[in-house]
């Protein structure tokens, strides 16, 4: 089954969006903050990485620039309801596969997966 990580601050988001991925036949690994996810032994496990850009302790560009240093190799979508230039620069240094605004719909959400999967 395809492991999708899941990294938000909010409790409400993770659980809708478990909720939702579950629902389309995929297998859903929550994280709290970015330090919970950094923690893993393991990373081989994991296909895709939905990832909040704006919590608290690690942001989201913190948690892809440590993910680069130990040579990440599944692909990420990053979510936030604050974009702006500067954040999208810095964000697309660590290619993205996708940067979703919240809130998204569930199609965009399930389509960037997809996308995601694809580009293995």
């Amino acid at each position: 089954m395809i492991i999708v990580c899941i990294v938000d601050d909010d409790a409400s988001v993770r659980k809708s969006l478990a909720n939702l991925l579950r629902s389309a036949g995929y297998r859903a690994r929550v994280f709290a903050s970015g330090e919970e996810l950094l923690a893993l032994e393991n990373f081989d496990d994991i296909a895709c990485l939905l990832l909040d850009l704006k919590m608290n302790g690690l942001s989201g560009i913190d948690v892809m620039h440590a993910l680069t240093l130990k040579d990440r190799k599944f692909p990420v979508i990053c979510m936030s309801a604050h974009w702006d230039e500067a954040t999208l620069a810095e964000t697309g240094r660590y290619k993205p596969i996708e940067c979703l605004r919240k809130p998204f719909s569930s199609d965009a959400l399930l389509s960037a997966i997809e996308f995601a999967l694809q580009s293995e």
